[in-house]
């Protein structure tokens, strides 16, 4: 149970990108030439390791994080292989919570495309350091230099060339390493396992030249003692620029860059070099701090430390049960030990330990801290828990994840499926966070919410494949609010007598809008007793059910802040159930006066189109009440970008294939809610009330 690998030794990495970039082709390169795989499997005949649901195999598309422990070099690196699509970008997100250094995968001729930006943006959320590697350079259209500008101004990184192609798209035949100053050329019969390294072309030399002094010049700039060493005119070595590469990509000063074509099977191995040399192991990331009590409680990261752990990930395994993904921070975990859920504040006990390949699994009997591990056994933890020591308790900061903004209604086909459904729909709203679970009781409805329809689709399809369950699905439904404008202040008093005890409770509430995304607040300005302290809490709670109601139109009230100014009570007559039905009466009348404002999401939206197609491409995001904001050229294609309203976007996937002959593509996601113009919100108010009467009646 010792640990085998020094911990300086260890890697956790990520590949993040946008859909399509290569994440998963790479990846199973990654396998191959470390000898995890001895074949190496392709995503479009689905035959890759780390697409392992059916799901995936179909669509040539990954949708859950799947996570593998390979060797290279000595050193061993737990890898995690990330969804590209928007719908599933929650797996990003808890992901990178726990890894240490990520991969961010660029399509050379797509270069920053909108979920490359919105990847970027939650690693630099987490503060995890990167190194960049631009894909598919024997594409026809692909540009390396074009892609690292963009990486620069697009995305504000420090964007640092460590090897350089020889050629693109047809001619696209080997690399420059930068740092040795050597040509690498890979061998096609051994599918690049095989390469070779030999002087850098003459026609190429002149280029080589350019980009090492450029890479010398900012390895430099990163230490005072190299940047007086390289302004006296002397090179420096490969040793002084490893190390200042090392320690710069760690603080995140810069992004060191490696290119090539997974899928021509070139470029991975200086990659993997380079997850080697730059990113950090688990001993150079801060000292984890507790969410609540900054300064007295941290856990630093070595075996000697008490354990904490944070669950970051829950799988149903139709054989092993309920699987929870673990990343150690401190300590170390064994088989059979019990351990402490810190926030739900119970025991809990790890009945087996796993090390994952895939869907895969390998029986351990320890975890040391930098692990990340599957447990079996830990019933009452959700995603974001924190385990830890009971006699050392830590809470670790929990993981945000974005809400649905799409809905339908679901209902079993028959009365066995009926028996079966909602075990099979809350496990799977165990796994995933962005997929809700609830009921309609007006219309006697359950109802499932998610990120998109692809992510509402892939549910009902595990459904019926894991869990054997048919069922019927409403059209999809977008995932409204509703919120006040003006600000309003009344009194409402709950009397009620049926003889014996009746009920009494009169509170005065104030309702007045916040800003946008500042969520709900309750404020209590009572004082001198007027209404006991024991009930206060009962009027929120009446206030927050009539708000997840909504009385507007029943989409749930965002950014509103309620303030109780007064109220009286009964000695006798008062309980909670009053106050909270005063509180809950109170707000749906004041919310009828305060100039009730529907809310719809907005995503944001990029279409690639031939010019042929601009016009009609433009007009149709005009006629869904889209805005265009920016159009460019990449490559031979137009890029349009602009924001359109969610309701507006059913059905897009087909109608663009139309007006461009199947030769257009589109990427779209959330944004943020905007205001519904008010011939539309009318419609859509009469309607949901229409819907509410009609299935209630």
């Amino acid at each position: 149970m010792n640990r085998t690998v020094e911990l300086s030794k260890v890697r956790n990495i990520g590949i993040m990108a946008h859909i399509d970039a290569g994440k998963t082709t790479c990846s199973e390169r990654i396998l191959f030439y470390a000898g995890k795989t001895h074949k190496v499997g392709e995503v479009h005949d689905g035959t890759a390791v780390m697409d392992w649901m059916p799901q995936e195999q179909e669509r040539g598309i990954t949708i859950t994080s799947a996570a593998t422990t390979f060797e290279w070099k000595g050193h061993r690196i737990t890898l995690i292989d990330t969804p590209g699509h928007v719908d599933f970008t929650m797996e990003v997100e808890r992901s990178l919570r726990v890894l240490d250094g990520v991969i961010a995968l660029f399509c050379a001729v797509g270069g920053v495309q909108p979920q490359s930006e919105k990847v970027w943006r939650q690693s630099e959320k987490y503060s995890v350091p990167k190194v960049a590697f631009v894909n598919k350079m024997d594409r026809v259209g692909a540009d390396f230099f074009r892609v690292v500008g963009e990486i620069q101004e697009e995305l504000g990184a420090n964007a640092v060339p460590v090897v350089i192609p020889i050629g693109s798209a047809e001619t696209f035949r080997g690399l420059i390493d930068l740092i040795a100053m050597r040509a690498i050329f890979y061998d096609e019969a051994s599918l690049g396992r095989e390469f070779r390294e030999s002087e850098i072309p003459a026609d190429h030399l002149e280029a080589a030249r350019h980009w090492r002094a450029n890479l010398v010049e900012k390895c430099a700039e990163q230490d005072d003692a190299l940047l007086e060493k390289f302004l006296a005119g002397h090179d420096l070595t490969e040793a002084e620029i490893l190390g200042i590469l090392r320690r710069a990509t760690i603080a995140r000063r810069v992004v060191p860059i490696y290119c090539g074509s997974a899928f021509r099977n070139k470029g991975v191995q200086p990659l993997l070099d380079g997850v080697v040399h730059c990113l950090p192991a688990p001993n150079e990331i801060p000292p984890i701090i507790c969410a609540r009590e900054p300064e007295e409680n941290r856990r630093n990261p070595t075996d000697d430390d008490p354990f904490s752990a944070l669950a970051f990930k829950i799988v149903s395994d139709r054989h092993m049960g309920k699987l929870t993904y673990l990343r150690i921070y401190s300590g170390t975990l064994r088989s059979g030990e019990t351990v402490f859920n810190s926030t739900r504040e119970r025991p809990q006990r790890i009945a087996r330990l796993f090390r994952m390949h895939a869907n895969r699994q390998e029986a351990i009997e320890a975890a040391h801290c930098g692990d990340i591990v599957a447990a079996v056994g830990l019933a009452d933890t959700r995603t974001g828990d924190t385990l830890c020591h009971e006699d050392h308790p830590i809470h670790l900061e929990a993981i945000e994840f974005p809400s649905p903004v799409i809905s339908i209604s679901i209902a079993p086909e028959s009365q066995a499926d009926a028996d079966r459904l909602g075990e099979a729909l809350h496990r799977l709203a165990d796994e995933d966070p962005t997929f809700i679970v609830g009921y309609n009781a007006e219309t006697k409805e359950t109802i499932i919410s998610g990120m998109g329809e692809l992510h509402l689709e892939i549910i009902v399809d595990r459904l019926r494949r894991e869990f054997n369950v048919a069922a019927r699905v409403g059209p999809p439904e977008v995932a409204y609010r509703e919120t006040a404008t003006a600000t309003v202040e009344g009194a409402y008093k709950h009397v009620k007598q049926t003889g014996g005890r009746g009920q009494y409770a009169h509170v005065v509430l104030r309702l007045e809008p916040t800003a946008p995304g500042e969520g709900f607040e309750f404020v209590n300005e009572i004082v001198g007793g007027r209404i006991p302290a024991q009930f206060i809490p009962a009027v929120e709670t009446g206030v927050v059910a009539a708000m997840a109601a909504g009385p507007y139109a029943g989409y749930p009230v965002v950014d509103v802040r309620v303030t109780l100014l007064d109220g009286s009570h009964h000695e006798v007559d008062s309980s909670d159930h009053a106050f909270q039905e005063a509180g809950r009466a109170g707000f749906v009348e004041l919310f009828s006066r305060a100039s009730p404002e529907l809310l719809e999401p907005v995503m944001s939206l990029e279409v690639e189109t031939p010019e042929e197609f601009m016009g009609a491409v433009t007009g149709s995001i005009c006629s869904r009440r889209g805005r265009i904001e920016a159009m460019d050229i990449r490559g031979d294609l137009r890029v349009i970008r602009g924001m359109v309203p969610l309701a507006e976007m059913f059905g897009y996937a087909s109608v663009l294939r139309t007006l461009t002959q199947g030769r257009a593509s589109f990427t779209m996601h959330f944004e943020h809610y905007e205001a519904v113009p008010d011939h539309i919100a009318d419609e859509v108010v009469r309607k949901a009330r229409e819907r509410r009467n009609r299935r209630s009646g």
